[in-house]
C-alpha cells in the first residue's frame, strides 16, 4: 500500500456520483489528470464548509469536478459561479453539472474570466483559482479588489511539478507564471498566505480585514 492509498483509506470517502465524473473525466476528456480528484475535493469541500461563503468564484472548470466539490459544502443560499476558457466542455460540463444535487447553486460561464468577472458584482467571498498558469498574476491582481476584508483565494499547482525550483527556459510560460505568482503573493502584505504540498502544490490566501 502506498501512502496515497492510506490516505484516501482514512478519509470522507468522494461518492458514486464523484467517483462516476472522475471516471468519466478520464475517459472522454484530454488530460484527465487535470481533475482534482478524492483527496484535494475532500479539502476543498472542507475548506468552504470552514470559510461559510456565500458567493464562490472559480477560476477554471475542467471537468466540474472541483466544482461540485466545492457547491457541495455550501449553503444552500449561496452561489458558485465557474469559468471555463474552452467551450468544447460545454456538453461534458452542463451534463454532471445538471445531473448533481447541488445544480441549481451553481453557474457556468463559458469564456475568458478576465473579461467577464470583472463584469460582475462583488464582493466575492472565496475564490479557486486552477485556470492557465500563464496568467496566475493577472487573475490575482483581478481578483484581490473585488474580494472581501477576510475573504479567502486558493490557488492549484502553485508547485508546478516541482519545476518552480527550477530556471524555466525562455519559452516556459507556464512555469514562469507559476513562479512569478508564488513571488507576487509572498511579498504581498495585503493577504496571509500558505503553500500546502498536497498533489501539485494548493496556496491558501486569507484578505486581510484591513485591506484597502
Amino acid at each position: 500500500m502506498t501512502i496515497d492509498e492510506y490516505i484516501l483509506r482514512h478519509i470522507d470517502a468522494e461518492g458514486d456520483y464523484l467517483h462516476a465524473l472522475w471516471r468519466d473525466t478520464q475517459l472522454r476528456l484530454s488530460y484527465g489528470q487535470m481533475a482534482s480528484g478524492h483527496l484535494q475535493g475532500r479539502v476543498l469541500k472542507m475548506l468552504i464548509e470552514m470559510a461559510k461563503p456565500l458567493k464562490v468564484l472559480e477560476l477554471g472548470t475542467f471537468s466540474g469536478y472541483s466544482t461540485l466539490c466545492m457547491a457541495e459544502g455550501l449553503a444552500p443560499n449561496a452561489e458558485l459561479h465557474t469559468f471555463e476558457i474552452f467551450d468544447e466542455n460545454e456538453d461534458f460540463l452542463r451534463q454532471w453539472i445538471g445531473g448533481s444535487p447541488y445544480r441549481d447553486r451553481i453557474h457556468l460561464h463559458l469564456g475568458d474570466a478576465l473579461q467577464l468577472v470583472p463584469q460582475m458584482d462583488g464582493p466575492w467571498d472565496f475564490a479557486y483559482i486552477d485556470a492557465d498558469k500563464r496568467e496566475y498574476v493577472a487573475y490575482y491582481q483581478m481578483l484581490l479588489p473585488l474580494m472581501r476584508p477576510g475573504g479567502f483565494i486558493v490557488a492549484d499547482n502553485t508547485l508546478w511539478y516541482g519545476r518552480v525550483l527550477d530556471q524555466p527556459r525562455e519559452s516556459d510560460l507556464q512555469t514562469r507564471g507559476v513562479q512569478a505568482f508564488n513571488d507576487l503573493v509572498a511579498a504581498d502584505q495585503r493577504v496571509e498566505k500558505v503553500i500546502l504540498p498536497l498533489r501539485d502544490g494548493l496556496t491558501i490566501l486569507r484578505v486581510k480585514p484591513d485591506t484597502p
